[in-house]
């Protein structure tokens, strides 16, 4: 039986309701009486993957906090040795669906799996598969950086022969016998990834991984990262830098209200949203037919002038089109430069409101 907050069409009175999936109600409105039906979404099925390579799997994961959906019927995988990145603003449902996903709350329905296991029936052996990162790294301020990092080695059953050389290896080996109370935020963030991956753990989950950092910092955990992925462990991140998951993930989903509301790789996403690189074109003088000659051409959406300078957004294919375009009108070209849509922009399309 799964619940669904239903809004009222007239008075938008917001009432709760329940069903299973596929099941379709006749509704009325306690406040203003207007009627209605509401048929609840049939459950979507996840085929497994060929031999069994998806790591992670999120099935119609919903929670709802009172009145508030956090998170509203979504469903992924991940597959061994991909990274994937999960992107959206601010209370979007980001850490819930973390959270859930380790069992740190406990969802109104849906099923995850980590490598294979049912995190809501056997938690505390799926969670033995995962190193986590959390948003807010804490430690336990009385003690060093070795013994904080000991301690969890016990917790997860893994040698402590490697917590010397990790904190050696994320630039901590002058602080390791400082109290971590005397850290400053980005080398309690350093250190909280050396005990992410204490372990070798074959799942990773990163919330903000390089919130913190300096930029020497955030190169560090980029590679770190890519160290792992090449190790075959599995790594599902959540930041706020776009250009880092650009950079170094496989695939993105993105959630926007609780939805998930795209997620595929980041040119998948571009073309699906049709979105067109910018060509800047540099040339020796420009004229009125050298910036009509390319406005005309078919496929060319827009072109802005200034000084001698073209900026053209268009098909990438269209680029030697444009350059012979330029030519025959009389224009030499000094300098030629090619901007792809970014990650940016596809997140502020699929997050408009």
């Amino acid at each position: 039986m799964a619940t669904q907050l239903v809004k009222c069409s007239r008075c938008k009175t917001i009432i709760t309701i329940a069903g299973k999936p596929g099941d379709k109600l006749n509704l009325t409105c306690p406040q203003c009486n207007q009627k209605g039906v509401f048929t609840f979404p049939k459950e979507k099925i996840i085929q497994p993957l060929p031999g069994n390579l998806a790591t992670i799997e999120v099935s119609n994961l919903t929670k709802t906090y009172n009145d508030f959906t956090a998170v509203n019927n979504i469903s992924f995988h991940v597959k061994k040795g991909e990274i994937f990145g999960f992107l959206g603003p601010n209370g979007a449902g980001k850490t819930t669906t973390i959270k859930a996903m380790l069992d740190l709350l406990h969802a109104d329905q849906g099923t995850i799996h980590l490598s294979g296991i049912d995190v809501r029936k056997h938690g505390k052996e799926a969670k033995k598969h995962v190193g986590y990162m959390p948003e807010k790294v804490a430690f336990y301020d009385n003690l060093t950086a070795l013994q904080n990092l000991e301690f969890y080695a016990e917790i997860k059953h893994v040698s402590k022969e490697e917590c010397p050389s990790l904190i050696k290896e994320f630039g901590l080996a002058d602080a390791g016998k400082k109290r971590v109370g005397t850290f400053s935020k980005g080398m309690v963030q350093r250190l909280g990834m050396a005990r992410a991956i204490l372990g070798n753990p074959p799942i990773l989950i990163l919330d903000e991984p390089s919130g913190g950092l300096d930029p020497r910092g955030v190169v560090q955990i980029r590679d770190k990262i890519r160290e792992m992925k090449k190790k075959g462990t599995t790594i599902f991140v959540s930041s706020h830098i776009l250009s880092e998951i650009q950079e170094i993930c496989d695939r993105v989903g993105i959630i926007n209200k609780g939805i998930l509301v795209a997620q595929d790789t980041v040119d998948g996403l571009r073309k699906k949203l049709s979105l067109k690189p910018q060509l800047t074109v540099t040339v020796d003088s420009l004229s009125t037919k050298i910036e009509n000659a390319v406005r005309n051409l078919p496929g060319v959406d827009r072109v802005t002038a200034q000084q001698n300078t073209l900026e053209i957004i268009c098909d990438g294919a269209l680029k030697a089109k444009v350059i012979l375009a330029i030519t025959n009108a009389g224009g030499s070209i000094q300098n030629l430069q090619t901007k792809e849509p970014t990650l940016e922009e596809v997140f502020m399309r699929y997050t408009e409101a």
